[in-house]
């Protein structure tokens, strides 16, 4: 479960870390924005990251596993 779960948060990790760095972008705008407030959201987005790619690793495993051959 871990791998797959490692193998998830590459994908998962940047993208909600991106959304994360959009948020203060389009509340404020390109001129007027906190540049620690733009690397805290995706900080926040990318810690997200780690429970979601986890969540979706073991519920991927467990369907793997009870599927009949």
């Amino acid at each position: 479960m871990w791998k797959l779960a490692a193998i998830f948060f590459i994908i998962i990790g940047p993208t909600l870390a991106g959304i994360g760095a959009l948020i203060p972008l389009s509340i404020y705008g390109l001129n007027s924005f906190n540049p620690l407030l733009l690397a805290g959201c995706a900080i926040a987005g990318a810690l997200l990251a780690v429970p979601a790619s986890l969540m979706i690793g073991k519920r991927i495993s467990c369907m793997a596993r009870s599927r009949p051959v």
